[in-house]
């Protein structure tokens, strides 16, 4: 069901590259065809240092910038939203809902702007006002709290007003799983906890993936783990944050979906050839950045990754180019049988999670037969290499190593036909 709980425009706020202060973009408001569509403020426009939003969705420009026939909302402004556990985070404040009772609601993508919290993901934040930012505050709450508040959510029970501003301060993340933003004045962390339906150590997984893809050398967001309430909670140190003098700078982002101009309904059209496409004619440093993405669909493929989805791909946007940030949400997903596909087309319209199927999309990459397959080989010698230690690491159990070994890591049918020198 959708609820009648509608918002009819926000003002949107930048923060530009290198300040610490937003400054209002313009205005995004629902048209007579229900369609949200935004246009900049004259008082931006007329800034030496206005940045478009992005391009080509937003160029700088006069008057209400067209949407994409299929999109509802410009694309760049939607990866400000939260997805599943934001919105159920949202649907249990705002209309009282809880737990499976909110399943099939929906709420109004403005409220879902205006409700999360402004220290939301990427350079973006949404108010009722044009000239006064007033930023939604969280209060200060330890990591049991908010461990035992994502669990209250879960279960379907109420939460007290502070922990539920303090829960919602972790509503503009995306994904399904229980998380929140960590703040410790010198850092900034995602922190990500445990799910009551979990049948794996998720977190101890995840932990385990980023750190393997670092050490096969890709660029991955710094991790760690911790505990709260006993359990484990994986940390993710933030990319889209800059700390200078003076408080805390924003970095523009957008995601994969946004550049490929595909809505949430066209996602399975997504595809990497399509991006390395798109690098080479619009990304900073394109080759590296090619060989890095080649390197990251290995991975997924050698870790059981199959979630990657083009909301987990993005890249910076300073206005002018587009950069590769860190990988990011590299969690092996669960598996029973032997099969398995990537959420992403590789080549063609084939996404079989196979080696032998990214050999295939190697020219895509700018990549020789011989290079690609240095790549893969490196990676499965150092999976297979650092393994032990990074287990010891995450104090991962016997049990949990034998499950993940060989089915998500290096799974026979990832290998299939792959023939090591």
């Amino acid at each position: 069901m959708t609820s009648d709980h509608r918002r009819e425009e926000a003002y949107v706020w930048i923060w530009l590259p290198g300040k610490t202060q937003p400054v209002v973009a313009g205005r995004i408001a629902r048209q007579s065809n229900d369609r949200l569509m935004f246009n900049y403020g004259r008082s931006y426009l007329a800034r030496a240092d206005a940045i478009s939003l992005y391009e080509p969705e937003l160029p700088l420009g006069t008057g209400v910038t067209p949407l994409l026939a299929s999109l509802q909302m410009p694309s760049c402004i939607r990866d400000a939203s939260p997805d599943a556990w934001g919105r159920r985070v949202i649907i249990n404040s705002a209309i009282g809902l809880k737990g499976q009772a909110a399943d099939g609601t929906d709420l109004d993508e403005l409220t879902y702007l205006m409700e999360s919290g402004s220290d939301r993901i990427g350079a973006l934040d949404f108010q009722s006002s044009a000239t006064v930012y007033e930023p939604r505050q969280h209060p200060n709450a330890t990591l049991d709290e908010l461990m035992r508040s994502a669990a209250r959510v879960e279960k379907g029970m109420p939460l007290s007003r502070e922990l539920d501003l303090a829960l919602q301060h972790g509503a503009s993340l995306g994904g399904a799983r229980p998380k929140a933003f960590i703040d410790d004045g010198d850092q900034k962390f995602i922190a990500k906890f445990a799910a009551s339906n979990d049948l794996y150590n998720v977190v101890k997984a995840e932990f385990i993936a980023m750190r393997l893809a670092a050490l096969v050398g890709l660029d991955v967001a710094p991790v760690a783990l911790t505990q709260g309430l006993g359990k484990d909670v994986l940390l993710i140190e933030r990319f889209d944050r800059t700390r200078i003098d003076g408080g805390w700078a924003r970095r523009p982002l957008v995601s994969a979906l946004t550049m490929l101009e595909l809505d949430e309904n066209e996602a399975r059209y997504a595809s990497y050839e399509d991006l390395a496409t798109l690098i080479r004619h619009r990304f900073d440093a394109p080759k590296p950045t090619l060989e890095e993405l080649f390197g990251r669909i290995v991975f997924n493929v050698l870790s059981g990754n199959t979630d990657d989805h083009a909301r987990n791909h993005a890249a910076f946007w300073d206005g002018k180019v587009l950069s590769l940030t860190p990988a990011y949400d590299i969690c092996p997903q669960g598996r029973t049988g032997g099969e398995a596909t990537q959420a992403m087309l590789i080549t063609g319209n084939r996404k079989l999670s196979q080696l032998t199927l990214c050999m295939d999309a190697a020219p895509h990459f700018l990549l020789t037969p011989d290079r690609a397959r240095t790549i893969i080989t490196s990676q499965i010698a150092g999976i297979r290499a650092k393994w032990a230690n990074v287990c010891d690491e995450a104090a991962m159990t016997d049990v949990d190593r034998a499950f993940l070994w060989g089915r998500q890591f290096l799974n026979p049918f990832a290998l299939e036909g792959w023939v090591e020198a």
